[in-house]
């Protein structure tokens, strides 16, 4: 049992003596505990767990990523590709993001065409399954690959916490096919088994695969695996959703209590809610003056 001890050695003189106060307590029960009342954990729905959520999640740990196909019909597809592209008006500010490339960022205040693909239980399975509760969404974005792109140099997305490698991955991200991915058009760039690696290994051309997918696909990979954005060497665009997720006690990249008005996050899913910080990780990070931040919501 780990007991956490805390010493408060202030030395008051008292009949001539110093008293030190120990003070014990089990913090593995503590920082355990729900301390909420009214707002309890979210719990998963059953539908995120299945058969094939596990042989996902196995796939995805061997090789660092994993294929799922056929999760969005093609009229789906088609409402995401008309509601986002009229929002997309601006291309990338360097190479990195891509000079031939339109991103739109703070997605979940302009359009709720990819709630859907952000709290899909498949994908949620996952998460379940490889973060602690109450993980986190870091940031949403939809990308759209024009012709002429270059492909986009590897990195791997969870690089930014400054935690030496090899370890386990603190985010996961998926990119969502809205339009056919092939390797002429700028699928995305994967590097098997590359989550494994040190912080010293870099990924060779000959290592890399495309991530060839017929659209209402996803890739789902980790924080620690190599990819990129593929070059796009046709006519057409390509266009892709990505949602990025996080464990509970690491930061956002996206600050969604800022970019979210109550009215936005009061139309979310609970799940949804949730995942952009309307949540609390035991025992209270996430906090709203002391209390559940969904009660802000009843104001």
């Amino acid at each position: 049992m780990a007991v956490f001890v805390l010493v408060l050695a202030a030395k008051r003189q008292i009949a001539r003596k110093n008293i030190t106060v120990k003070i014990e307590f089990d913090i593995e029960g503590y920082t355990d505990r729900e301390l909420g009342k009214k707002y309890k954990h979210l719990q998963p729905a059953a539908n995120r767990k299945s058969a094939e959520i596990t042989q996902d999640f196995e796939r995805l740990m061997a090789d660092g990523y994993v294929i799922i196909k056929g999760l969005l019909t093609q009229s789906e597809c088609d409402e995401i590709k008309n509601e986002s592209l009229p929002l997309m008006n601006h291309k990338g500010r360097n190479v990195f993001e891509g000079e031939r490339t339109q991103r739109l960022y703070n997605v979940l205040a302009k359009t709720r065409c990819t709630d859907r693909l952000a709290d899909h239980p498949r994908i949620l399975g996952l998460m379940d399954l490889l973060f602690n509760p109450n993980f986190l969404l870091s940031q949403s974005q939809v990308i759209n690959i024009l012709p002429g792109e270059t492909q986009q140099a590897t990195h791997f997305d969870d690089g930014f916490y400054p935690i030496p490698r090899p370890r386990q991955a603190l985010g996961a991200a998926s990119i969502w096919a809205i339009d056919d991915f092939t390797e002429e058009n700028g699928a995305t760039v994967v590097i098997p088994k590359s989550h494994t690696w040190d912080g010293q290994q870099r990924p060779e051309q000959e290592q890399e695969i495309h991530a060839i997918m017929p659209a209402g696909s996803v890739i789902f990979f980790l924080g620690t695996t190599w990819h990129g954005g593929g070059a796009n060497q046709t006519e057409k665009p390509r266009l892709a959703v990505t949602h990025q997720y996080c464990e509970a006690f690491m930061r956002q990249q996206e600050n969604y209590l800022l970019e979210l008005d109550k009215k936005t996050v009061q139309s979310l899913s609970p799940e949804l809610r949730a995942l952009v910080g309307y949540s609390v990780h035991s025992p209270f990070m996430g906090m709203v003056n002391g209390t559940h931040p969904l009660r802000s919501l009843e104001d």
